[in-house]
């Protein structure tokens, strides 16, 4: 069973997963998320109302504590909204228990963090395959998709290096051959630029562009205008709320 067949059907098998492709990837109504600091409750997001389409190539962006945070720990289902409804792929992922919001991680979301997170001790090829460990895929196919995605990011001569021998430019790559690992429903970049130089950031952008030329979904959270600017939609936080969307002009 070549890799695509065996990731369909691991997902398939999980119910807490179950994708409809008639639905958007991401559906959230009337979504709030309060914080109890003490005695002094925050109301950090407030009726977000969001609707992203399969291939959407989003930016989320805000001042400091604006809630692009809380809207990415959502997008990310690495936390649960206090009130309102969070669709993800068709299903109503705004219940679900930390086991089954872990299945939607696993899956669904690819992360690419500004920090890399990746494993020191391991080299390129055994970073990437980490989430296709962690989702049971065989070691034979784990193995020939971490060479596939290492090439695709330009790093095909360099797969037995560990993250202390690469360049800043070169770790983001990783992270985003990572992120694909699982072919999620959704690329999540959390300020996929901030710790690299300006020619670095340009390569990861340019990267970043061709996965959503390929039909990849895209949200990218930023607080630069500059990196928000590749994106076709722009969602701008304030207060915990949608501020306003702008949407990019076709030539």
């Amino acid at each position: 069973m070549v890799w695509a067949e065996e990731v369909a059907a691991v997902k398939d098998n999980l119910q807490a997963i179950d994708f409809k492709s008639d639905k958007p990837i991401l559906a959230m109504k009337n979504l709030c998320k309060n914080y109890q600091l003490g005695t002094v409750e925050v109301q950090a997001l407030r009726n977000i109302n969001l609707i992203i389409n399969e291939g959407d190539d989003v930016a989320i962006v805000g001042p400091s504590g604006s809630g692009k945070s809380t809207l990415l720990n959502m997008i990310g289902c690495l936390d649960r909204p206090s009130s309102g409804k969070y669709h993800l792929g068709g299903q109503d992922v705004s219940k679900l228990d930390d086991d089954n919001l872990s299945l939607i991680r696993g899956a669904r979301i690819g992360f690419v963090f500004q920090s890399f997170n990746l494993i020191s001790q391991l080299n390129i090829i055994e970073n990437i395959e980490i989430p296709m460990y962690y989702q049971g895929l065989s070691e034979h196919n784990s193995l020939e998709r971490a060479r596939e995605l290492a090439a695709l990011v330009g790093l095909g001569d360099r797969t037995k290096h560990r993250p202390s021998e690469l360049s800043g430019g070169q770790q983001q790559r990783v992270a985003i051959a990572r992120a694909l690992s699982n072919d999620p429903l959704i690329v999540l970049a959390d300020e996929p630029t901030g710790n690299l130089d300006s020619e670095s950031g340009a390569d990861i952008l340019k990267i970043l562009d061709k996965l959503h030329q390929e039909g990849k979904t895209l949200i990218t959270v930023t607080h630069d205008d500059n990196i928000a600017a590749h994106s076709e939609r722009i969602i701008r936080l304030f207060d915990g709320e949608i501020e306003k969307q702008e949407y990019k002009q076709s030539n």
